[in-house]
């Protein structure tokens, strides 16, 4: 049987303590100045740091050696739940009750309630007989008249791999229909001359990016030209070329289309050969966000977000019809694949999608 133990906040000191060896895992628990709470999980190949109380975010994944995280101005999270004042995690989860960018009319905050949720719950699970330990969490939210959810975050590691799993679900504890918005900000760190390869048609139609700016950006010069001709040509973004003026973000919508298995795909192919990766089930998604920022400041690409409709706020989804309708007392679920692949784990991938 899997051995589980809870966590809970009086269980992280200033210093980082040891909580024990499961396997080939270690896992260690710590504070940043903040005083947010972080497990620290390593395996042969790497560690994450989850930060099991906000979010369940996963604020730092390093394999072989690298940091896959983006580039940000924070070194460590800090003691805020307002978005842009504690930015910077490799993978965050965005939503439930609204996400995106609020427009005219939208009272939500930027990306919704999830991103620094007080998770009330907290593990780690290992199970021997298939070497993986999950990180677990759940957080409940309720406003009265309104919401009333139970979301349920996991995050899989296994022996010797560079990829993760992870999984949410999310119950309506109402006995009426919930709206729901979804999104999965998975913050990879862009390398020069990296190639973007993912499975959609390469074409205007189906790679659209946002012509509408936002109010949290302020755009620099050249950067309404540059959105032109993405518009026009896509393709034009597809290798990472220093210098693009991804400067303040670019943010694109597109039409993945699933394999055989029902998985859509997303890399960005390093100069090595290696790559960073993402996987999901176009079924969970209807919608894929691509998100991009390079700025002395900030550095980091979204290959493919996962997310349940575009980023213009809660009243301009709606009206457009793109929410999920979630019943009363019903579940709604995501799962996700990321990390790193090898060179050989990576010409096959390639390989697949050209065909």
């Amino acid at each position: 049987m899997p051995i589980q133990i809870e966590l809970t906040r009086r269980m992280f000191g200033d210093g980082e303590t040891s909580l024990g060896t499961m396997g080939e895992f270690k896992l260690s628990l710590f504070r940043y100045a903040s005083g947010t709470e972080a497990l620290r999980v390593s395996n042969g190949r790497g560690h994450i740091i989850v930060l099991p109380f906000r979010g369940q975010q996963i604020w730092r994944a390093v394999f072989d050696g690298r940091d896959l995280s983006m580039k940000s101005m924070f070194d460590e999270p800090v003691d805020s739940p307002v978005y842009l004042e504690s930015y910077g995690a490799f993978f965050i989860h965005c939503g439930m009750s609204a996400m995106g960018a609020p427009g005219p009319g939208d009272r939500h905050p930027l990306h919704g309630e999830m991103p620094n949720a007080p998770f009330q719950k907290a593990w780690v699970e290992f199970d021997e007989s298939d070497g993986s330990l999950k990180i677990g969490g759940s957080f409940r939210y309720a406003v009265a008249f309104s919401t009333h959810y139970l979301a349920t975050a996991t995050i899989e590691m296994k022996a010797g791999s560079t990829l993760l799993d992870l999984e949410l679900h999310v119950d309506n504890q109402k006995q009426t229909p919930m709206d729901l918005m979804y999104l999965a900000h998975a913050n990879f760190r862009p390398v020069d001359k990296g190639e973007l390869i993912y499975s959609a048609p390469y074409t205007a139609e189906a790679v659209r990016v946002r012509q509408v700016i936002p109010s949290h950006i302020t755009p620099k010069p050249g950067y309404a030209d540059f959105i032109d001709q993405l518009a026009k040509e896509p393709k034009l973004h597809h290798v990472l070329k220093p210098g693009m003026a991804f400067d303040p973000e670019i943010v694109f919508t597109i039409d993945m289309e699933a394999d055989s298995e029902g998985f859509v795909h997303a890399l960005q192919k390093r100069p090595d050969g290696t790559a960073d990766y993402i996987r999901y089930r176009g079924g969970d998604a209807s919608t894929c966000i691509r998100w991009i920022c390079r700025t002395p400041d900030q550095d980091a690409i979204g290959m493919a977000f996962p997310a349940t409709a575009e980023t213009e706020g809660y009243t301009a989804e709606k009206a457009k019809g793109d929410m999920v309708a979630l019943a009363g007392g019903k579940r709604w679920s995501i799962a996700m694949r990321l990390g790193v692949l090898d060179q050989k784990e990576t010409a096959e991938l390639v390989a697949k999608l050209d065909r």
